[in-house]
């Protein structure tokens, strides 16, 4: 076996295994999220009898099914194989990432471009926190799929702590050594000083605006919606959409006047290249407001002009955390695929339907903006070919830094760092 993948081995296996051991916590939060249950507290039990498991005996990822055949140990009740198959899943999709990103070589067709070079350079140490931040991205998609699939809401947990991850991630990374190959490229698109400014006024807009709703001077919107829910249905005919519009709209006010107040102040900043840090953390954050902002935007222009709420704040909520780890640009991709994946959805679905004789269900958005996600992490390659024959006259934009290789600062490092392979 050749020195190149021995090299690899060992850290392709832990994060198969770390990939299992996230798909176990899944697993946790898939089952007590939706029935307002601690994901913490009680320590993993038998749903039906209660009874403790044990890590080694019951608990294991993935083995630990196979190991109790599919039944509790203690009251012989079946375990559903969605256990073992989301720890796999998870398992699977982590080493995958890790394969593509780090193991195949930018030059190679295809595979080699669906992660940029930067984390082929940077390699699988030292470029850690904005791995991670990918990996629980896609962690969390597969928990909010799953959940707004069977109940037609999206905890905002999950994507609040996948928001939170990459907002300490990337700059995180920022303080990291770089290889000088990478020394001028980033994994997202970052900010200048000006556009920088903007981004972090809205921010602190949104900050002000939360703050308001918490000491009570905003109110939440959709407030007595529950009263419009017939018992045993999930959703309601709701017929104060327009007027709860408002209500959003008045929390936004602070994010708009933020941004324009920053990118005045912007035109007084200097006019070279802004710390890393700073591009990094302006990156980000404008990822989750390009996110956010743009299924919040439709949300309120749908539902003024069909007088219906149109899509969910937790789908808001979802595109945020999406543009936190992958950039401003990759949730505008999501947003014009995911309606794709919803009419694949209902032509295979009511065509199952129809020739099985059962009844058609529905599926939310949520799930298919989850899929246009994985299908834009994923399939960037094609993607971006189809971008070019279909918009030529506009760049695929760059994932460059603000700064010359040159000028990286303290943190570049002339020699290649251990786990950056050498082409």
């Amino acid at each position: 076996m050749n020195l190149y993948l021995m090299q690899h081995i060992p850290t392709a296996v832990f994060v198969f295994c770390f990939g299992a051991s996230v798909g176990s916590f899944l697993n946790v939060v898939i089952y007590r999220l939706p029935a307002g249950m601690s994901v913490v507290s009680p320590p993993s039990r038998c749903p039906t009898c209660g009874a403790k498991l044990k890590f080694f005996g019951d608990n294991l990822p993935i083995l630990g099914w196979f190991l109790i055949r599919g039944k509790c140990r203690y009251c012989g009740v079946k375990v559903s194989s969605q256990y073992m198959v989301i720890e796999l899943l998870v398992a699977l999709i982590f080493l995958g990432l890790y394969v593509v990103f780090f193991m195949v070589r930018p030059s190679i067709p295809w595979w080699g471009s669906i992660g940029s070079s930067w984390w082929y350079y940077t390699g699988p140490f030292f470029s850690g926190p904005a791995f991670v931040a990918l990996a629980f991205l896609i962690a969390g998609l597969i928990a909010m799929t799953i959940i707004d699939a069977r109940t037609f809401t999206i905890p905002i947990q999950i994507p609040v702590f996948v928001t939170i991850v990459a907002f300490i991630a990337y700059p995180l990374q920022a303080l990291m050594p770089v290889n000088r190959r990478a020394a001028d490229l980033w994994p997202i698109q970052v900010t200048g000083w000006q556009t920088g400014s903007m981004i972090f006024g809205a921010m602190l807009g949104i900050l002000i605006a939360f703050l308001l709703l918490k000491l009570g001077k905003f109110r939440y919107s959709f407030l007595d919606y529950e009263e419009y829910v017939k018992e045993g249905e999930t959703l309601g005919d709701y017929p104060h959409a327009r007027r709860e519009m408002m209500v959003e709209l008045v929390y936004l006010t602070p994010c708009l006047v933020g941004a324009v107040v920053g990118w005045f102040l912007g035109r007084f900043l200097p006019t070279g290249p802004p710390p890393v840090f700073l591009q990094a953390m302006g990156g980000t954050f404008a990822g989750y407001l390009m996110g956010g902002g743009l299924i919040w935007g439709i949300r309120i222009l749908a539902s003024l002009a069909f007088g219906k709420e149109a899509m969910g704040l937790g789908d808001v909520h979802l595109m945020a955390a999406v543009g936190a780890v992958l950039g401003w640009f990759d949730p505008i991709l999501i947003f014009f695929l995911a309606p794709f994946s919803g009419l694949i959805w209902i032509i295979l679905s009511r065509g199952f339907a129809t020739v099985m004789r059962k009844r058609w269900t529905e599926l939310p958005y949520g799930p298919h903006l989850a899929i246009a996600t994985l299908v834009v992490i994923f399939c960037r390659p094609g993607i971006q070919a189809g971008w070019q024959n279909l918009f030529s006259v506009i760049p695929w934009p760059s994932t460059s830094l603000c700064v010359p290789p040159a000028t990286t600062g303290t943190s570049a490092n002339p020699a290649a760092p251990p786990g950056s392979p050498t082409p």
